[in-house]
């Protein structure tokens, strides 16, 4: 049996739980033709890069999966039948990945302690509180204009 990671991103519009459901109707196909899905992972709505189909958001779902050809073919079939998915691609790989993919560990990222010297963390040259008073600014109108005509004098 192969090795594969399969991407799917269905429509902004559906519920979580109908993605999640949509990906356990997916992991049966595959059990269903003899393979086994080792590892589902929910990245979320995302952002798009672009347009698809009206949608400018989406929900990714990553299944690892391992089976024969035959089967990530049904997938696919099913896959391009589903109304509700906008994209998918299915890459073989040589080994799956232990643990959270890269996109679970970057979801990640905002959990981890600040460092000194991190993005806005810079002093004075980065600020981005209060500029202070800017003082008056005195009278904003055009100085060549008639008030009455709008014309310039």
């Amino acid at each position: 049996m192969a090795f594969y990671e399969n991407v799917f991103i269905a429509r902004q519009d559906i519920s979580t739980a109908q993605v999640e459901t949509m990906a356990a109707q997916f992991t049966d196909i595959i059990k269903g033709q003899g393979g086994e899905v080792t590892k589902t992972e929910n990245w979320g709505l995302r952002n798009l890069t672009y347009r698809i189909k009206k949608n400018k958001k989406g929900h990714y779902v990553l299944l690892n999966i391992t089976a024969e050809g035959g089967a990530v073919a049904e997938l696919e079939r099913n896959m391009r039948i589903n109304e509700d998915i906008l994209r998918y691609m299915t890459v073989r790989v040589e080994a799956l990945e232990e643990g959270p993919s890269v996109m679970l560990q970057n979801k990640n990222r905002e959990d981890r302690p600040r460092r000194e010297g991190d993005r806005f963390d810079r002093g004075d040259r980065f600020d981005r509180g209060d500029r202070g008073d800017r003082g008056d600014r005195g009278d904003r109108r055009p100085r060549d204009r008639d008030d009455s005509t709008g014309e310039t004098e």
